[in-house]
């Protein structure tokens, strides 16, 4: 297949609110062998189960989109990244500058992310994902050029000053890692070398980059770079400021930005690829199905025209049971409806409920590839979590509301909720 166009995602933050840009990721649709990084192993997230999903009853609900859409939603997600199940070993290297040298101990800047972000991910995850960090470089690691020289600023691009950057990473490091050992790497960089996050948020990630630097014969193909310190504000970085990893790991993993150029009124703080800033918050259940952290049987396909279906679901945060019912409305769009209570990584949900959002796989990264429906518009939400959206924060349906999409005809009603919490959905397809 051919690769896709190059892209990169940026992001940007004035005083205390967060302003998100364009986005794009750099991602490619061929085959880069990531498993481990490895040329020959399967980098699909889920790949087996979709494959078997996309010829059972799920398969029209598997939308997809054109090779040209940046990081798309479409499922499966290309091979070229890093695969989402089982155990991945993430290579985690503290890096500083002779113009930027490292205050304090690479360890401390290393328990900035960890041992939060493997347990974001194995919650995340119901344990499907066992995320394994490792440092076999304690201390900082020198580069030999100034920050300066390499170029990076907010959105620059992978060639050259990133090219330069992973390829003197590399020499620093090879003599004491092989690389062949790891799925993905993990750059923390000083916090001294660039601009405050609160002026400038630098941290970026390349995903499938099949042109990245080879490191011990395998290309340093899905790579996370993490800057400054993403404080935002209130006082709670020491328990919040992880989140901007697993959201920079969402991406080597297939995921898009859910944020546009107007912030995160897309999708709020349903989904920690819109939001990452603040309060914890999950992933959306499009997206556990896409890495494969949902078995077919959690998921229903309401594809059949003519037809009034009911489903039942149980809370996203909670191991087990049906999660997730997709209603296609063609090829590449349809509507995700899942049940959000407060538990688990949703630690912000504030209204409890039935969360519907469409999908379009044919929206690039960063340009709105999902929406979600707000059941209460312009209430100003429930929220009182410092730099969460607020407006969708009570966007979730409860019993006796309902969707409706006249122009497709799909109608969803909440019919009715019981003593564990669970919610039953009517679907009515025209």
């Amino acid at each position: 297949m051919q690769p896709l166009p190059r892209s990169r995602r940026i992001r940007a933050r004035r005083g205390a609110a967060l302003t998100a840009v364009t986005v794009l990721t750099l991602a490619v649709s061929t085959s880069a062998g990531t498993g481990r990084l490895l040329p020959d192993s399967t980098t699909a997230s889920g790949a087996r189960a979709m494959s078997a999903a996309r010829s059972s009853a799920l398969g029209p609900c598997m939308i997809n989109g054109g090779l040209e859409v940046q990081m798309s939603e479409g499922l499966p997600t290309p091979t070229g990244y890093t695969r989402s199940t089982g155990t991945v070993r993430a290579l985690t290297l503290m890096i500083d500058f002779p113009d930027a040298r490292g205050k304090g101990s690479a360890q401390a800047r290393y328990r900035e992310f960890f041992p939060q972000t493997r347990t974001w991910f194995r919650t995340s995850s119901y344990g499907r994902l066992d995320y394994r960090p490792e440092v076999p470089i304690r201390g900082w690691l020198r580069m030999p050029k100034p920050f300066r020289s390499y170029g990076i600023e907010r959105g620059a691009p992978f060639d050259p000053g990133y090219r330069t950057l992973v390829e003197d990473i590399v020499a620093a490091a090879d003599p004491k890692v092989d690389f062949r050992r790891y799925d993905l790497v993990n750059v923390l960089v000083t916090p001294n070398a660039g601009p405050s996050a609160l002026d400038t948020v630098l941290s970026v990630t390349f995903a499938g980059n099949t042109e990245a630097p080879t490191a011990d014969g395998v290309p340093v193909a899905n790579a996370s770079f993490v800057y400054s310190r993403q404080d935002d504000g209130s006082g709670s970085y020491a328990r919040t400021g992880y989140r901007v990893l697993p959201h920079e790991n969402g991406h080597v993993f297939g995921l898009p930005d859910l944020y546009t150029q107007e912030g995160g009124g897309a999708v709020g703080h349903w989904d920690i690829m819109s939001e990452d800033w603040g309060a914890n918050n999950d992933l959306l259940g499009w997206h556990k199905w896409k890495l494969g952290w949902l078995d077919p049987h959690q998921v229903a396909c309401a594809s059949v025209p003519g037809t009034t279906t009911e489903h039942l679901l149980t809370p996203l945060s909670r191991a087990g049971g049906p999660k997730l019912v997709f209603i296609p409305v063609d090829g590449s769009t349809g509507y995700a409806v899942e049940l959000r209570t407060r538990g688990g990584n949703d630690e912000a949900v504030c209204r409890p409920g039935v969360l519907i959002y469409k999908v379009d796989a044919e929206v690039d990264t960063g340009r709105g590839p999902v929406t979600v429906y707000d059941s209460r518009r312009d209430s100003g939400g429930c929220t009182r979590s410092p730099n969460v959206h607020a407006e969708l924060s009570d966007a979730t349906f409860t019993p006796g509301e309902t969707f409706k999409d006249p122009r497709h005809g799909v109608r969803v009603e909440v019919a009715g909720a019981d003593l564990e919490g669970n919610h039953v959905v009517r679907v009515t397809r025209r």
